[in-house]
């Protein structure tokens, strides 16, 4: 059965080229001229959409000095949760004009909302699908509210295991959601490339049939690229003006270049795997004539025996394959022959 599904009028599955997604997170830093030029940087460098989070502090956590809302290590330990998300999140009023600023450039613009408060502001605006961050993958009223949208819906799946998945799953369908894809994740920041277990990705596709990529913290393209080899027809990565900003997410995220490649090689990548072909490739038609093929090497008069020293094994291909050495060797002429010609079966007496 063909996967596939449409954000936007893009086709993203099978038999697509894989569909960049650059996730702009909290790399713009508290400055809406930065957010603005994230957006030109990744259309610049190939990406298919840009991807922004759609949250308030008071709508992801609670305002708590409490030891279950502080952050003791990682990225980000010294934290409260609260005070993480108001440093990290995108002020509700960028999002038009972010959204604006997307569509006249000419990529497409998506969202993780965070609650439901989140997706009516995304849907006043119109956007093409959603995206549902790893942490929310087990709020399935969440999920829910986002399928009733209609639109498409990409779910990541960190931490999540296979129960969990299906259960997202699940809930996505029950809320209506007819477009819907996956993506294998691990939600490390960074994350080694060794906990990838790319081999996933095709279990995945198998286990939960719907169209399925790779959300990738590591650190460089190797862990994405590979994916595309694994089936993975969506790749997110973090995407950041100068990874040495200093914002919440710019240590792990790739620079326009990095991106750049990304869009490039993941393509690349793509269009190796092409389908089964044991045939002759177009590159390879004028290389024919290198093979090896039987040339005589001394000169022949008609009725003479063919013997092993008249005969080698030579490049180029223009002769007899040598795999017809037996039906030539002890065999007469039919006409003279000189030195360094071609063997022709048709020369040879029955």
């Amino acid at each position: 059965m063909t996967k596939r599904i449409n954000i936007a009028g893009r086709d993203i599955g099978d038999g697509c080229a894989p569909y960049i997604i650059a996730e702009m997170s909290a790399n713009h830093n508290g400055d809406l001229n930065a957010a603005l030029r994230i957006i030109e940087e990744a259309k610049r460098a190939g990406a298919d959409a840009i991807k922004i989070q759609t949250y308030r502090p008071d709508t992801i956590t609670l305002k708590s000095d409490l030891p279950d809302f502080q952050i003791t290590d990682g990225l980000w330990a010294g934290r409260t949760l609260y005070d993480l998300y108001e440093w990290a999140h995108t002020p509700w009023e960028w999002h038009k004009p972010l959204f604006e600023h997307a569509r006249k450039l000419g990529i497409t613009i998506f969202s993780s909302p965070f609650d439901n408060t989140a997706v009516d502001l995304l849907e006043d605006l119109n956007a093409a699908a959603y995206k549902i961050a790893s942490f929310e993958a087990v709020d399935l009223p969440l999920i829910k509210y986002v399928a009733s949208t209609g639109k498409p819906m990409i779910i990541s799946t960190g931490m999540a295991d296979a129960e969990e998945i299906q259960e997202a799953i699940d809930a996505a369908r029950e809320g209506g959601c007819k477009e819907l894809a996956i993506l294998h994740c691990v939600s490390g920041y960074p994350a080694p490339a060794e906990d990838y277990n790319l081999r996933t990705i095709p279990d995945m596709i198998e286990r939960f049939g719907l169209v399925t990529g790779l959300s990738d913290h590591t650190l460089d393209n190797t862990t994405a690229i590979a994916s595309v080899v694994m089936g993975a027809s969506i790749i997110e990565k973090h995407f950041t003006l100068d990874r040495s900003g200093g914002g919440p997410d710019d240590s792990f995220s790739l620079e326009p270049t990095e991106l750049a490649a990304l869009c490039r090689d993941s393509k690349t990548a793509w269009a190796a795997l092409g389908k089964v072909d044991y045939g002759r490739k177009s590159s390879e038609q004028g290389n024919v004539k290198f093979r090896r093929s039987l040339y005589f090497v001394k000169d022949l008069k008609a009725g003479d025996v063919i013997t092993a020293d008249a005969v080698r094994s030579v490049r180029p291909g223009f002769g007899a394959a040598p795999k017809h050495i037996d039906q030539i060797l002890g065999h007469r002429l039919n006409i003279d022959v000189t030195a360094n010609t071609p063997v022709n079966i048709k020369l040879i007496r029955n």
